[in-house]
Order: structure tokens, then sequence, then C-alpha cells
């Protein structure tokens, strides 16, 4: 079955045809680097289209991925003004803690990574353009899109025009109050670059539109982002490639939000859980797997029970692979299954690909109690081919170098619980039932199930 998406456009799932043959242009809007990332910030600008990558990539499609950095903003300004440091400073470290978070979660490095500050010439092109063609208009400074002259405006949001808020302030030349600006004319204390405009600074809508068409062209295949970012910011964004001529995007993807209580994920709100501070309670790699067990479309309800079940359900797979390594070698990556592509290819449903991840992991638990080691390593190989598109493969970087599986977090582990079961081996041989069953029901308590083979106990995370 080929892909299929779900168009934000087309409100519907339908077949991904991509423009050219064997190529997907993948555009997906990043950080506006403004403070420490959030895993909201994560999954809407980096799990999500890493998934949607990788998949496509496995698929045979060679993927041009940009995904851009906006260093340039309002709210950054504002929160640079507020701790007396440069805005540039203040853009550059919250850029280089993004791209940490990034790495730290497995995330593949995009094609490229523009920031809009580097796309000055390319946005003022496309103001100058859309002047040009009667979209816009300047005044006193500022450079405004008119949004009644674009005919298809609305068309992604799906709200009717009179409904709109742009939630920008209301400048002097302002002519309909759904315009929006995209140039912004130089205020005191604020960076500028000159233009046929006047001294000023690009909107945020703009930046994406000419980065995108920079690396991309006047057409790509797919464009993505978080369901925030529908109205105002892609379909403003759509609005003025399109008043250019440009086809733009032809697929719109958009992925939902992390919640808590029930609400985004967000700074106003105070409920926000920093990627640092997560990964010091649960390794990387199982947040990482927290953040693709819910599909894409639906919204994660954060809870640290969740966390801790979803960590706790990853230690079994890692557990698995590792069994199999010590018994009869390590697994080599194998093809997927067919119902794993299947779930795959209806719109990344990564939750059904899990139920047969893990249906693969009990067959390859229960060939091992029989000593099938063909039987287990078959299974191995394919439960890491699958973990290998969902970017949690724990035997391939960055996680081998990370704490995973193979990892010194493992080794230690391992190295404790290996003591107790000899002292439970020993107490068995001397007949002392009472001692054996206390250690087994302490590791049982620590959360450690023990199965007891013709080589010998070995434990798992229970």
């Amino acid at each position: 079955m080929p892909l299929r998406l779900y168009d934000t456009a087309a409100r519907e799932v339908r077949p991904f045809e991509p423009l050219h043959p064997g190529r997907v242009g993948l555009y997906n809007c990043g950080a506006t680097v403004q403070a420490v990332p959030h895993i909201g910030h994560l999954r809407g600008a980096g799990i999500v289209y890493d998934v949607l990558r990788r998949w496509l990539e496995f698929s045979g499609f060679e993927v041009v991925h940009v995904r851009n950095v906006t260093d340039i903003d309002d709210k950054i300004l504002t929160k640079a003004a507020e701790a007396g440091r440069p805005w540039w400073a203040w853009a550059a470290e919250h850029e280089r803690e993004f791209s940490r978070a990034y790495d730290a979660l497995g995330c593949l490095p995009p094609t490229v990574e523009p920031r809009a500050t580097g796309h000055i010439p390319q946005i003022q092109q496309m103001i100058a353009e859309l002047i040009d063609a009667g979209r816009a208009y300047a005044a006193a400074g500022d450079v405004y899109f008119a949004v009644r002259t674009q005919p298809d405006y609305g068309f992604l949001s799906g709200q009717r025009l009179d409904e709109m808020v742009q939630g920008e302030s209301e400048g002097a030349g302002k002519r309909d109050p759904a315009d929006f600006t995209m140039w912004k004319a130089a205020k005191p204390g604020e960076p500028s670059w000159p233009s046929p405009w006047g001294p000023g600074r690009p909107g945020w809508h703009i930046e994406c539109s000419a980065m995108a068409r920079a690396y991309l062209g006047d057409a790509f295949d797919i464009h993505g982002g978080g369901i925030d970012l529908i109205f105002p910011h892609h379909e403003n964004e759509a609005a003025q490639s399109h008043g250019t001529g440009a086809g733009f995007a032809r697929y719109w993807v958009h992925s939902h939000w992390v919640t808590m209580a029930g609400e985004k994920m967000s700074k106003s709100l105070g409920n926000v859980l920093s990627v640092p501070a997560l990964t010091r309670r649960v390794r990387p790699i199982a947040l990482r797997y927290y953040l693709v067990s819910v599909h894409y479309r639906s919204s994660i309800e954060f809870s640290d029970g969740a966390l801790d079940d979803a960590a706790t359900a990853f230690e079994r797979v890692e557990g698995f692979l590792s069994r199999v390594a010590e018994r009869v070698g390590p697994a080599g990556v194998g093809d997927v299954p067919e119902d794993f592509a299947a779930a795959m290819d209806d719109d990344l449903s990564v939750p059904r690909a899990l139920a047969v991840l893990h249906d693969r992991v009990r067959a390859g638990n229960t060939a091992l109690a029989a000593a099938d080691g063909d039987g287990a390593a078959a299974e191995a190989s394919a439960v890491r081919g699958m973990l290998a598109v969902l970017g949690l493969d724990p035997f391939a970087e960055p996680w081998t170098s990370a704490g995973g599986t193979g990892g010194g977090l493992r080794a230690a582990t391992d190295a404790l619980l290996t003591e107790l079961l000899q002292e439970r081996t020993a107490a068995r041989a001397r007949r002392d039932w009472a001692a054996a069953d206390a250690i087994r029901d302490k590791l049982s308590a620590a959360g450690f199930a023990v199965e007891d083979t013709p080589d010998g106990p070995v434990w798992s995370v229970g």
C-alpha cells in the first residue's frame, strides 16, 4: 500500500504522490529560539518530522529536509531585553540548546537548517515581487500583505476572513485589519537591515516563505509543523507564496500538542518540562519512545506515570534484544514486517506499528524459552528493523554511545544483578529456598523479572 497522509488543506487522508519520482522536498517549521526547548517543541518541530523522513527514506525516497531557525522575532527581542543581553547572543545560545535537544532525542540533522537572518536578500526579493503583483503595499516604513487580494486566502485553516484575527498591533498605514506585516519598520534599540522601504526587519511569516523557496523551489511536497501554526503562520506563508504565483506545498502535515491538565504546554502556562530536565530523569531513548508512541495527530497528555510506563515498555524491548545477543549473538537490522509497513503507510500510525513490534518481541521471548535460537534471532532482526525506522534502535548511534543497550548503564546494572543471581543460584543449590525466594522477591519489587533457563537465570525489566 502506498503512503497515505492526512492533508490539512484537503481535510482528509490522501495518497502521497511526490512532485518528482523518487524525491521528496520536506519543509518543517523549526524553533523560534527564544528559550530552552520543552518536549512540546521537540515533538512539533523535531520528532514527528524525523519519523516521517525516516519512513520516506526507508520507502526508497531521497529526502531534502529543510528545518528553519527563526532567530529574529518579537519574542526573542523581548526576552533578550528583559535579560539584558544582546538579541543575537540570546538567539545563538538558545539555538544551541535546541540543537543539543534534537541530538539528545536522536533526530537526524536536516539537509539544511537555514536561519532567517541569513536570508534577508531572499526575503526582500519576495516582498518586492508581491508589491509588484499588487498583493502588498508599503506604508510608513512597514510593508503589509493585502489579504483580500489573495482569492484562496483561508483555504488551509477553513476560517472566514471576517472572523480572522492576525494577532498584530495596528500600524499607522494598515489599510485592513486582516492584513499582516511582512516588513517591520525599525524601532529604537531594535536590529534592522536596509531595504527599499526603509530600515527594518522581516516579519515571521515571510521568513519561512522565502527560505522554503530558496531551498525547495516554487513548489515542493510536504510542509509540516504544529497545529498551532495552521493560522496565522501557515495560512500567511501560503498566501505570500501563492501571491507570487508559486504552488508552494502540496501536502500540509500538522502534529498535535503535548498537554498538561488538558492545556497546551507553553511558557505562558508555566507548565513547561524541558528536555534537559526530563533526560536527567529518564534516558533520552526512553523519552523519544514516549513521544513517538502516540499518533502524531493526537495530543499527548503528559504525566509522570505515562512516562514511566513508556520507559518500562521500551526496556522490555531492549531486554529481549540483549538476551538474544547474549545467547545467540547480536541480531542484524532486518526487513520490517508487512503489517508494520502497512501501519506506517497509513498516515504514520506508529501506535499500530508498535503493537506489531511488541508482538514480535513476545514471539522472540517464546522462542528463547524454547531454546529456538534461530527463531529468536529472526524476531530480533525484525525488531531492530522496526526500531531503526522509529529512530529507536538501541544498538545504533547515537544510543550506543549515550547509555543505550551496550552502554554503561546497562553494564553497571548487569554487574549488580549478576552478583545477586549468583547468590540465588547458590541458595538453590544448597536447597535454601527461603533465601532464593527472598532474592527473587527483592528483584521483583525493584521491577526486575528473573527467568530460569537451561543456561542459568537471566534478568529483564519486569
